[in-house]
């Protein structure tokens, strides 16, 4: 299971006995705690990281409280403080809440009531950093021409609307799909959205390596840890630090590497090949498979607990047969895409071309309609692409007999659409028009339909 995350708290007091014993507390109650010993380490520890919260006490030598909460607000405008005191007054406490204190609270203190308010700032502070990387987000997108991808089907757009909502978050996501359906565009979206837009995106195709040289890739390896390696060398976990890695294929990696996945997401650290140090890492991971990981799970080829940990946003990509309504968008955004690589004014695809292309069932889905048009505008000197310039697959159909004498048990979806539309067609007589509104689709879905079962007549 995902393991929940902690929130970071910058512990500041002069007295040992009281850090150690909030240490304790807050890792016991699900945070992670970081002592500074007075006002000025306090100071220090604020410049090195970036708390999600401040808990100071007020009263100590040399750097107050209120001025721990001065420089952690200029440091970071959103991070909640908690002020402790021994002494406290009204007029003390009205004057922490003006200098934008989180709250304010007497010592001696319960546990109970201490981390309550822990709790809520951290609550605080989770929503605060969300709903700002979610503005920058909407910003990029409307005013930086972040392109969304092409697609106006009803299950694409649900999974565009799932990605900008989880994009702005730091969660790991993982895509699923068939072969060419768009994954690494997804993947490319999800960071152009969020908050490391402005970090490096890096992918890798964990299928198309071998293990040794995979992990290298992944993790990294130190100067003669293997033949070849004639210097460090920095993996692209840490390459990619305050962006996003794109592991595609991550179904087809072994059982050792899936070892090493899991503890760089756990702990978000990788040991480089060779080495006994760990090195932290921080890149937000979107992975992506064709693979049902389900039934690899079962089948023993893949770990239950890198599943879990990756699948903490799951999201998945209609193949193109589902999605039929957008190839005409598709078709037209590739061939302005080839006609502006090769410098001329974009091809347009025949009617006769634009069908066959609907009636094909597309099994290599988007990345194959593109291969196909890439082709076509190659063997096409005129400015229209006929229909005998796409590939014989797109245009061959299986010759079927419309008559048999045998009636087959249970006759497929197609077969029953043909009959009723024949029926359709012979209770209007031969009207296309008036067929089209009983059956309740468009004309041309009508005649698209009779070109595909060749019943035009």
């Amino acid at each position: 299971m995902e393991t929940a995350y902690k929130p970071s708290v910058l512990v500041v007091d002069d007295e040992t006995g009281i850090l150690d014993s909030l240490n304790i507390l807050l890792r016991n109650e699900g945070f992670s705690p970081q002592l500074a010993h007075g006002g000025k380490a306090g100071l220090d520890r604020i410049g090195e990281m970036s708390p999600d919260i401040v808990l100071t006490d007020i009263r100590m030598p040399n750097v107050s409280g209120v001025e721990i909460l001065a420089a952690a607000r200029q440091s970071d405008p959103d991070v909640p403080v908690i002020l402790m005191t021994a002494q406290a007054t009204l007029q003390s406490a009205m004057a922490a809440v003006n200098e934008g204190a989180f709250y304010y609270i007497q010592k001696p203190f319960r546990n109970d009531e201490l981390v309550a308010i822990l709790k809520r700032a951290a609550e605080h502070r989770k929503l605060r950093v969300e709903n700002k990387s979610l503005k920058q987000a909407i910003r990029r997108h409307e005013h930086q021409g972040i392109s969304r991808p092409v697609g106006n089907a009803k299950p694409w757009l649900e999974v565009l609307r799932l990605v900008e909502t989880v994009a702005p978050t730091d969660s790991t996501v993982l895509i699923q799909g068939e072969s060419g359906t768009g994954k690494e565009v997804v993947a490319r979206y999800i960071h152009e959205l969020s908050s490391r837009v402005d970090g490096p995106f890096l992918s890798i195709n964990c299928g198309a390596l071998p293990e040794s040289l995979l992990e290298s890739e992944l993790f990294g390896h130190v100067k003669g840890s293997f033949t070849g390696a004639v210097r460090d060398k920095l993996g692209l976990f840490g390459a990619s630090s305050k962006g996003t890695f794109f592991l595609d294929e991550i179904g087809e990696t072994t059982p050792a590497t899936q070892v090493k996945l899991l503890r760089a997401l756990q702990h978000r650290e990788v040991i480089p090949v060779g080495s006994t140090e760990a090195v932290a890492v921080d890149t937000r991971v979107v992975a992506a498979t064709n693979r049902d990981l389900d039934e690899e799970i079962r089948a023993g080829n893949f770990r239950s607990d890198l599943y879990y940990r990756l699948n903490v946003i799951a999201v998945h990509l209609p193949p193109l047969r589902q999605r039929r309504d957008d190839i005409p968008l598709l078709a037209a955004h590739f061939l302005a895409r080839l006609g502006a690589a090769r410098n001329e004014a974009p091809k347009r695809l025949s009617d006769a071309a634009l069908e066959a292309c609907l009636d094909y069932t597309w099994p290599g889905n988007v990345r194959e309609l593109e291969n196909a048009l890439e082709r076509s505008v190659i063997l096409t000197t005129s400015d229209e692409i006929p229909v005998s310039a796409l590939p014989d697959r797109v245009t061959e159909r299986r010759a079927e007999a419309l008559v048999s004498t045998r009636t087959p048990p249970n006759p497929t979806l197609e077969a029953v659409e043909r009959a009723y539309i024949m029926w359709v067609l012979q209770s209007e007589n031969g009207n296309k028009s008036r067929a089209a509104e009983v059956l309740g689709i468009d004309p041309s879905t009508l005649y698209r339909k009779l070109s595909r079962y060749g019943l035009e007549a």
